[in-house]
């Protein structure tokens, strides 16, 4: 999550279903058409998407007094035809939830996303998470309920952790922390505050990957405007919780300087999407300040990765490392889109059965972002 503004409060946690007038679509049309056809030479992964538009839900819309937004995590329910996006609110306007949305799309395009409900996660007692306890980031439907996991707090030293709950939000058990990622006083080791679990991906096999969103500390710097960043993806046995391998993704150099004097800017990974057992999409979200956000929509492949659970610091270490191998699906700056926060991404189901691909922006609550949601009609799928 990159928060950049503060915002105000708000305590209520109620529901009801609103549609959010569309906007207009930008510079790329709906129908243009963006293919890569061999990613990483392979042209059996070739992927191909149509533009379908874009959906606008202004930061300080408020649901039954609540402020909705921080939405950085969402992924499509086949059972309901709907999606569940997971806000990062810290439980400092409400208690930390998910949602339920309802997106309008079809082949003809993106025409609305509906606020139909949402749920309150509750900790292992069943109460709802007090004030700053927990940083959701990330959400995937499982085999046994909806699997999510919190960034955690390295300057808290709140550590990161995945969890599974049931659809009304109630506990259900826990992933097992791999050694390395717990965040330690002297950041020796462990996560890097605020560049944590960012990702998490399901396969068909029920695997779930799990993604930071740069570098543990042992493992190397932050990406850099010259250089990239370690990121290490942990697989686990989605029906145990333990963790099976890891493996690194290189997260590439920040693609733009800041254009205001001084300003800050970064690179992660903000998302994963599981296409099978080995090939995933991720999203590359950058942010220079005075220019905005970059996105690149990658395409890894964990086939040959390099095991690397038993290397305890990347760094210092002179082992062999083959990292995931990746290559740029899509980069909406390029193809004329002006992309907001990007840290959600779903495959879905068009009512008209069209097979779709949804991206969703966190507003950080502040009134210079906004919720934003991209449509795009799959032409192409990787094949098996």
């Amino acid at each position: 999550m990159t928060k950049r503004f503060l915002a105000t409060a708000a305590f209520v946690l109620l529901s009801s279903t609103v549609t959010v007038s569309a906007t207009d679509i930008g510079a790329t049309g709906i129908g243009a058409t963006f293919e890569t056809a061999c990613p990483f030479g392979d042209c059996a992964a070739g992927i191909s998407l149509s533009y379908l538009g874009e959906f606008i839900i202004p930061t300080g819309y408020m649901e039954n007094s609540v402020e909705f937004g921080g939405i950085s995590g969402l992924d499509f329910d086949a059972a309901t035809g709907h999606y569940i996006a997971i806000s990062d609110d810290r439980s400092d306007k409400a208690p930390a939830r998910f949602y339920e949305l309802d997106v309008d799309v079809d082949a003809s395009g993106l025409k609305g996303v509906s606020i139909v409900k949402h749920v309150t996660l509750k900790d292992k007692n069943g109460e709802p998470f007090a004030a700053k306890t927990v940083d959701p980031e990330s959400i995937r439907l499982g085999k046994d309920g909806i699997y999510w996991g919190s960034e955690g707090d390295a300057k808290a030293l709140l550590p990161p952790f995945v969890r599974v709950t049931a659809p009304d939000g109630s506990f259900v058990r826990e992933f097992k922390l791999p050694e390395g990622f717990t965040p330690t006083v002297d950041k020796s080791t462990g996560i890097r505050d605020n560049l944590a679990f960012e990702d998490i991906a399901v396969a068909p096999s029920g695997d779930v990957f799990v993604g930071v969103e740069a570098a543990l500390y042992q493992d190397g710097p932050n990406p850099s405007l010259t250089t990239g960043s370690l990121s290490r993806i942990i697989r686990y046995d989605g029906a145990t919780g333990e963790p099976k391998a890891q493996y690194v993704y290189p997260v590439s150099p920040i693609p733009q300087a800041a254009t205001k004097a001084d300003g800050g800017n970064d690179n992660g990974m903000s998302e994963m999407l599981a296409l099978d057992d080995h090939r995933l999409l991720a999203v590359e979200r950058s942010y220079a300040q005075g220019f905005g956000n970059n996105v690149k929509i990658m395409m890894m492949d964990l086939t040959d990765a390099t095991d690397i659970s038993a290397i305890a610091s990347l760094a210092k270490n002179d082992q062999r490392v083959v990292p995931a191998r990746k290559s740029q699906v899509l980069d909406l700056r390029a193809i004329g889109l002006i992309p907001d926060n990007i840290e959600a991404m779903s495959l879905g189901k068009a009512k008209d059965g069209t097979d779709v691909l949804i991206l969703g922006s966190d507003n950080n609550f502040s009134a210079a972002q906004k919720t934003q949601f991209y449509a795009f009609k799959i032409l192409r799928h990787p094949q098996q």
